[in-house]
């Protein structure tokens, strides 16, 4: 999965726009995140980066402040 299509994801599955998603995730402890294999969507720490996929069982799974580099 792309980074752009993991992005696409996450807004459809938070029915966020992109800046808000990201602003979100600024402002809380935790940060929106995807598998970036599977498509599964969780919450994880802001600077995530290969966070275990509790679907596919790898560690895979990034936070949208890694993925769009703002971590």
């Amino acid at each position: 999965m792309t980074t752009d299509e993991a992005m696409k994801k996450l807004c459809e599955e938070t029915g966020l726009e992109e800046i808000e998603l990201i602003e979100e995730s600024i402002l809380d402890s935790v940060a929106h995140a995807i598998c970036v294999k599977c498509g599964y969507t969780t919450m994880m720490e802001p600077d995530q980066d290969a966070g275990y996929c509790e679907l596919c069982e790898q560690n895979t799974v990034k936070s949208c402040l890694v993925l769009r580099g703002t971590i």
